[in-house]
């Protein structure tokens, strides 16, 4: 049942943009660290933690344990968005932010297969399960504090500002990885990976004093006091918005696809197919991400304006033509080529992944917002990101190195968004102050 309730009054302007400032650099915080992983699944792991298998066989391996962190963001999703429904946003936020630093300054301790025989790969996997409960968590309670907060009209700018936090960590996490592998190989090898870990712990204690100052969002505690909560919320949602946990699901899989074959994918493509120096790609990675940090707001602000599904739409078009070219542009084995392919990549996610946030939240009501963003969030996140890696990497020792399979695999990722998008509403005026009553 839903009823209508009073609006809550607007929080000031200052509080709005002390919980999006909150909001964004706690997600950058998890998402560095979420990173940290990716980078080095592509370009150290298989040689520390897979040494006995070829190089290529070594990286696939290395790409299964980074999957792992994608199965479990679902679980993670399904965990927290219950409590985060029933308890609060606030406090899920700060419990996966120190579940994911804990994670990641672990694994900088690792020992490594050289020096634990296979317990080496079973704790990195184990920690990696850890990090993908924790940023599976986060995402909804992150992007929740920013929608419900502030008036109608910017809410997609306000949620932009949090998928924003994705670049900047990807950026940071570029960069400090970069600034370590130009150590001697040896060096490198022994300690210089450990480091980036290891300063997670850093970040970790800085976002957890942001995040404890912040406000619980009004929607919620509106919802709280008339007693309104679902009972069990991700029951709910599967029994009440079953189709549009799908139609999310379906929205990222040309989103999340994409980034990880652009951002992660390319690492061992350039390097070990193509015989680039792993600097260079990584330096393309490192500008493509300072770019989409500014264009990720842009479109967010501009669903504001025209509604989510137009620059949705325009977004996975655009990956679905450019899914060959990005290739033909690598393939030219030149810096330059390299660096648009990458650029021009994640100019295209920006137009998906701006509007995303508020879209997603949009599409469920107050009682189950945070696991049914959550859950059609996550869900996607294995079958996309997760295996796009290890799937492009399979496709690639398939065609003896030749990369038209791997183009052919994002358009049909692209195929199954345009769909999905074009089959949901319209969300953009959607009002969320509405309480509705948890069956």
């Amino acid at each position: 049942m839903i009823r209508a309730v009073m609006h809550p009054a607007n929080p000031p302007s200052s509080s709005v943009r002390r919980v999006v400032l909150a909001s964004f650099i706690g997600t950058t915080i998890e998402w560095y660290d979420f990173f940290l992983y990716g980078t080095a699944a592509a370009l150290v792991f298989n040689k520390l933690f897979f040494p006995t298998i070829d190089p290529l066989a070594g990286t696939m391996a290395a790409f299964a344990t980074y999957a792992v962190g994608f199965f479990a963001r679902p679980l993670g999703g399904i965990v927290f968005g219950h409590f985060g429904d029933k308890l609060g946003r606030k406090s899920m936020l700060v419990t996966t932010l120190m579940l994911m630093g804990v994670a990641t300054f672990l694994i900088g301790v690792l020992p490594t297969y050289a020096q634990a025989g296979v317990l080496a790969p079973v704790l990195l996997v184990t920690l990696r399960f850890v990090q993908g409960l924790g940023v599976g968590g986060e995402w909804g309670g992150a992007v929740l504090m920013a929608v419900e907060h502030g008036s109608t009209g910017k809410r997609g700018l306000r949620a932009s500002w949090v998928q924003a936090g994705v670049p900047v960590g990807l950026l940071l996490a570029t960069a400090v990885f970069n600034l370590f592998s130009a150590l001697p190989e040896k060096e490198f090898l022994a300690w210089g990976w450990r480091v980036p870990f290891l300063l997670g712990i850093l970040l970790t204690v800085v976002g957890l004093f942001i995040r404890l100052a912040i406000v619980e969002s009004p929607v919620f505690a509106q919802m709280k006091a008339a007693k309104a909560e679902a009972r069990l919320p991700i029951l709910e949602v599967l029994r009440r918005y079953p189709r549009n946990v799908l139609l999310a699901m379906g929205a990222r899989f040309a989103e999340n696809a994409c980034f990880y074959i652009f951002t992660v994918f390319v690492l061992t493509y350039a390097t070990q197919q193509l015989g680039m120096a792993k600097s260079t790609v990584l330096n393309g990675v490192l500008l493509a991400s300072a770019v989409q940090f500014f264009l990720i707001p842009v479109f967010g602000a501009l669903s504001d304006r025209v509604g989510r599904r137009p620059v949705y739409l325009a977004g996975a078009v655009f990956m679905a033509l450019f899914a060959f070219p990005f290739f033909w542009l690598v393939d030219t084995k030149t810096t330059a080529g390299v660096w648009t392919a990458i650029v021009i990549g994640l100019v295209g996610h920006s137009a998906m992944y701006g509007p995303q946030a508020a879209f997603f939240s949009e599409l469920f009501g107050t009682s189950v917002r945070y696991s049914g963003a959550s859950l059609g969030y996550q869900l996607a996140s294995p079958l996309a990101g997760g295996l796009a890696p290890l799937i492009a990497a399979g496709l690639l020792k398939w065609s003896g190195g030749q990369p038209w399979p791997i183009a052919v695999y994002l358009i049909g990722m692209a195929v199954i968004t345009i769909v999905s998008v074009w089959l949901a509403a319209e969300t953009h005026r959607t009002d969320l102050n509405q309480v509705e009553r948890g069956g």
